[in-house]
């Protein structure tokens, strides 16, 4: 028992450090958005005596941040849509179809993984700016497509590839066509898969803040990211103001890793467990 205990503890310890290391950051800012400005200049560290939430008020209102959050909020939203639905179909295939070149489309997804937005940056905005994209919802969402299919058809098909090719024959031999079995039999059975990615795709989406500078440079386009920096531009000596912008925008994510952290993990998981 002793030696189990000692076990115990030495994984909790530096779970309990990472954990706080993890945690502080948020606290820190949280506790700077209560404050005055002459409280923050005076103490930064300090914990904060009363619940201002005013700043949070100030920061909502002074650039537009309710447009701001609207804009993300369509983006992401058909973003993420778009990205299952393309993600689970190109899955399917890959995993379960038998076609000449599967394989070299396959390794052709996973080099996408390596390809940095920044590499692309120049070509892809003179591109947009030829169609008439840039500065448009459809622009920002194409992007967000291009940029992370390739994650999400590498995890669909890591974890299509699991599922035994005995129930898609069962089906082809009940008569379904390859559509029916992908929306009878796939569809359901990749809801899991279909939930972890969609977190993270999200995720991915919400935080992004160099796609959307350069996709949408006017201001009443910007997203909720972007309009975090534009309030620490206009409001350079008010950190405390500042801190409550990014609390405004780490809230609706970190509700999402609240309430569906096992998800998350199934879907970091997934591509390593399966296939």
């Amino acid at each position: 028992m002793s030696r189990v205990r000692l076990g115990w503890w030495l994984v909790a310890i530096p779970m309990s450090l990472l954990a706080l290391a993890t945690i502080y950051p948020l606290l820190f800012t949280a506790n700077v958005a209560m404050k005055t400005r002459r409280d923050y200049i005076l103490d930064r560290f300090s914990v904060t005596d009363a619940l201002r939430w005013e700043n949070i008020s100030t920061a909502w209102n002074s650039v537009g941040m309710g447009r701001y959050f609207v804009n993300s909020f369509v983006v992401v939203t058909v973003s993420v849509l778009l990205l299952l639905l393309l993600g689970s179909m190109a899955g399917f295939a890959l995993s379960q179809l038998r076609f000449r070149g599967s394989s070299a489309l396959f390794l052709g997804c996973l080099a996408g993984l390596f390809i940095p937005f920044q590499v692309i940056m120049v070509p892809l905005a003179r591109i947009m700016a030829d169609t008439a994209l840039i500065d448009t919802y459809p622009g920002l969402i194409l992007v967000y497509v291009a940029q992370f299919l390739p994650f999400t058809v590498f995890l669909m098909t890591s974890y299509y590839r699991g599922i035994p090719p005995e129930i898609i024959d069962a089906a082809r031999i009940d008569g379904n066509t390859v559509y029916g079995v992908y929306r009878r039999i796939m569809l359901p059975l990749g809801t899991p898969a279909l939930l972890s990615v969609g977190i993270l795709d999200l995720l991915f989406c919400w935080n992004d803040v160099l796609m959307a500078l350069v996709m949408m440079p006017s201001a009443e386009n910007r997203t909720l990211m972007i309009g975090v920096t534009s309030l620490r531009g206009q409001y350079s000596d008010n950190i405390p103001t500042f801190a409550s912008g990014v609390l405004i925008a780490a809230i609706p994510v970190l509700l999402v890793y609240l309430f569906l952290q096992r998800q998350i993990a199934d879907g970091v998981a997934a591509g390593s467990t399966k296939g």
